[in-house]
């Protein structure tokens, strides 16, 4: 029987295809860790209050990195280049959604405007992780190898989730309201053509690594397809509401430790 929980078993039971799937999560990760610091570094001085929390924001990026290569270097595996067609967040990048690399570069102060564009695009991506992970902790919470990291980057993309609605909401009540709403609603509809592109790319070297047959290349890639419409037709409502979350403050402090794995 195909299912999400079959598919990631065959991923995570074979070591060029766990290999594969390690170094893309790594590579996201770091990615991220790099913005929120560069990020963090560029506040302008009215939003300074927030720079620790996108400090911290990047540090638990940065750590679900390491968590990621520590997974490979545990079975004896090196971390593989990552497709171009399979970099999320490269991608997002390149249909003009959050800060530019090219931005965050140079030594410039950040706008506010730019903040709140940081935030609203987080919103959007941290719910993505946040689904994923819950996804798999449903299946491999329990799992020897694998269970302690995915439920230390679970609670953590869940506390970054709740870090974007409050400070969005607090922003929209200083008179960001509209921007927020343009951002959000731009960024999610990137987001879900972004995520079905590379879900397809990466399920078509899943494939090849594991030599799926071709039926079911093609019933992996339908189900794609029918997310995307799901999500195109209103789904990716669920990426742009904001309610103020029950965890407050839930990137106060330093960052947790990364689990031995």
């Amino acid at each position: 029987m195909l299912s999400a929980r079959n598919l990631f078993q065959e991923i995570l039971d074979t070591d060029n295809s766990y290999q594969l799937f390690c170094s893309i999560a790594a590579s996201g990760e770091a990615q991220g860790g790099w913005e929120n610091a560069r990020i963090a570094a560029l506040v302008p001085a009215g939003m300074r209050t927030l720079a620790p929390k996108i400090t911290r924001h990047g540090a638990d990026e940065d750590k679900h990195g390491r968590i990621f290569n520590a997974l490979l270097k545990k079975r004896g595996l090196d971390p593989v280049p990552v497709p171009p067609e399979a970099d999320y967040t490269m991608l997002l990048e390149a249909r003009g959604i959050g800060l530019t690399h090219d931005k965050l570069r140079r030594d410039e102060p950040l706008t506010d405007e730019d903040i709140v564009v940081y935030l609203a695009h987080s919103r959007v991506t941290e719910q993505r992780a946040a689904d994923q992970m819950d996804m798999l902790v449903r299946f491999f919470g329990d799992h020897p190898e694998v269970g302690r990291a995915v439920r230390m980057i679970c609670q953590d993309e869940d506390n970054h989730l709740a870090y974007c609605h409050e400070e969005l909401l607090r922003l929209a009540a200083q008179g960001h309201g509209r921007t927020i709403q343009r951002v959000l609603r731009e960024s999610a509809l990137a987001e879900i053509v972004v995520y079905r592109d590379v879900s397809l790319a990466v399920m078509a070297h899943m494939g090849r690594l594991l030599r799926w047959p071709k039926a079911k290349s093609v019933t992996l890639a339908t189900g794609i397809h029918a997310m995307y419409a799901y999500e195109r037709l209103g789904g990716w409502r669920r990426m742009v509401t904001l309610a103020m979350p029950e965890r407050r403050g839930a990137l106060d402090g330093p960052p947790t430790a990364a689990p031995a794995v």
